[in-house]
């Protein structure tokens, strides 16, 4: 396993991120603990989650499995660089979601108790909360900070002026600020090359892309779907429909690589010098290990080239649009 910094944090991480969405949820428990012990055997120390994960009346179910897997002990805790997140609400009662400082404490407590442990090492905003100023949120995490609860703070579907504006209000503070940005980034989804990358890097924000095979399109969808292993429906259905052609373009690529599409569009965003850790989110053992491949592949200049040929990308603004 390759390890790199979280933006410009001392914290080391490994160069895939494990999310966990799925735990409690597509994943039963004993698999999805299965699949945490796999993750730290290849060396994968960065696992992602959320309060909300679990959905519906199941919310904070994620969590739990996490913590309970963190309650065998084993160095399980020690071992793991520990990222949850806050916006959604968990409650139909009022303050029981977004930003406030009122939340920001009952969620980060909550959390805390359902992971079972006494900190958060990255402490993410899930979307930008437009109603409460920056002033509040990062009091707030001041003194999540000073009580040891949480150590580092990063942000979630931010716009890059969100970052910018977060980043110079907490500089006027004094305090660190944000660390990571986790936004939808992939072959198929580059719009955040167009502001968010350029205002991560200037204001040194690692960037965690989220659905790294675009909801499966990424992964082998048409030779899965010509053998009868994958039948999309809906919005999934219609995206493959729309963007077929390159899809065949990028499996026939992917096969003259002699890789599988998934394991490149991995390595497509560990070559992006913007990207921290892509977050892989598998809901089998099967498919960590699938993931772990992405790491040896290689990509020459000639074959990023290829692939912004087929998926073609942004410039950073103005220079994408305008000169």
């Amino acid at each position: 396993m390759k390890y790199t910094h979280l933006g410009r944090s001392g914290l080391s991480v490994s160069r895939l991120c494990l999310g966990t969405m799925n735990f409690g949820w597509t994943a039963e428990e004993p698999e999805s603990h299965a699949i945490m012990d796999a993750a730290l055997d290849h060396g994968i120390n960065f696992f992602d989650t959320a309060n909300v994960y679990g959905f519906g009346e199941n919310k904070g179910r994620t969590e739990q499995v996490i913590g309970n897997w963190f309650a065998q002990g084993g160095r399980r805790r020690e071992r793991t660089v520990l990222a949850t997140k806050l916006y959604g609400p968990m409650g139909e009662w009022p303050n029981e979601g977004k930003l406030s400082a009122l939340n920001i404490r009952r969620a980060l407590d909550a959390s805390l108790k359902r992971l079972r442990t006494d900190y958060i090492d990255l402490y993410q905003f899930h979307h930008i909360d437009r109603e409460t100023p920056w002033d509040e949120i990062w009091q707030a995490m001041e003194v999540a900070v000073a009580q040891g609860k949480v150590l580092y703070a990063g942000s979630s579907n931010f716009a890059g002026w969100h970052i910018a504006q977060a980043q110079a209000v907490a500089a006027r503070r004094n305090f660190t600020g944000l660390v990571s940005e986790q936004s939808l980034y992939n072959l198929m989804a580059r719009t955040v090359e167009l502001e968010v990358i350029p205002s991560a890097q200037f204001h040194g924000v690692g960037l965690l892309p989220w659905s790294p095979l675009q909801g499966g399109l990424l992964g082998g969808v048409l030779r899965k779907e010509r053998e009868g292993k994958r039948r999309l429906e809906g919005r999934v259905q219609d995206a493959l429909e729309k963007h077929r052609d390159r899809i065949e373009r990028y499996e026939a690529f992917a096969g003259e690589l002699g890789h599988e599409p998934g394991d490149v569009a991995l390595a497509w965003l560990l070559h992006q010098p913007a990207v921290t850790a892509p977050i892989i989110g598998p809901r089998t053992s099967a498919q960590l290990e699938s993931a772990i491949r992405a790491l040896d592949v290689t990509l020459d200049a000639k074959s990023l080239s290829r692939l912004d040929d087929i998926f073609p990308g942004h410039k950073p603004a103005p220079e994408d649009y305008a000169w």
